[in-house]
């Protein structure tokens, strides 16, 4: 009896822990860094206008502010587009202004996340845009849009600080399972971002559009929402073909 007694403590003992640390887990209140990047291939014979303007309108559909750039680009058409390239201006910052900026960035991913962009050299368009839904995540858009020989390319760098925890009746907490209700998950929300400027460019020209690589993996749902996907050709067209 007394064998049965002290396994009954000690498994008692070790449900009260597991208990305990799931909950503390939850109550934990966490910020993760998230960074995405799409490429796609864009065969169509639009001039860069039309083209710019539906990467343009795509975007706006789902941003709260965005910044977009026509740069001058003279010369021949190249034969191969540009990649985009990941700046972070972050880490020079941090080491001319100091251990405490350091300590900052380190501290708050947002304010690291803000200082991360693409940059996008001989691009015919470029746009900086970004969404913010209180309480929930803070997110950046980075877009290139280079013409080439066969059409144009598109590059699409993104990152956000996604919030997680507060509790589950924690006001926090509470808000921001309302807040994802509401906009969707920070992951939805980025993938349904790029798929409305794909989707646009490919509406508005007629083009074909191909997702040529990303990170990290495509999510399906959001873009079945019109009932296109990328089929397994990484070809964006109807479900059914």
């Amino acid at each position: 009896m007394k064998k049965m007694g002290a396994f009954a403590v000690v498994a008692s003992t070790l449900f009260v822990t597991a208990c305990s640390s799931t909950m503390n887990n939850a109550m934990t209140e966490k910020q993760k860094s998230i960074e995405l990047y799409r490429v796609f291939d864009i065969k169509t014979s639009a001039d860069r206008y039309e083209v710019r303007d539906a990467a343009s309108d795509g975007l706006g559909a789902n941003v709260s502010s965005a910044d977009e750039q026509n740069p001058i680009v003279m010369g021949d058409v190249p034969q191969k587009p540009g990649r985009f390239k990941p700046s972070n201006a972050a880490a020079g910052m941090g080491e001319q202004m100091g251990g405490m900026m350091q300590l900052a960035m380190k501290m708050n991913s947002s304010l690291s996340n803000m200082l991360k962009t693409a940059e996008c050299e001989g691009a015919v368009w470029t746009a900086t845009a970004r969404r913010t839904v209180s309480n929930a995540f803070d997110m950046s858009f980075n877009l290139c849009l280079w013409e080439y020989q066969e059409g144009y390319a598109l590059d699409v760098y993104a990152n956000y600080t996604k919030l997680e925890g507060g509790g589950f009746l924690g006001l926090d907490g509470l808000a921001r399972e309302a807040a994802y209700a509401i906009s969707g998950s920070p992951e939805a929300w980025a993938e349904k971002t790029v798929l409305d400027v794909v989707r646009e460019i490919k509406s508005r020209t007629g083009g074909e559009v191909t997702y040529l690589e990303g990170y990290p993996k495509l999510e399906t749902t959001p873009w079945q929402d019109s009932g296109e996907i990328f089929n397994s050709e990484g070809v964006l067209a109807p479900a059914d073909d």
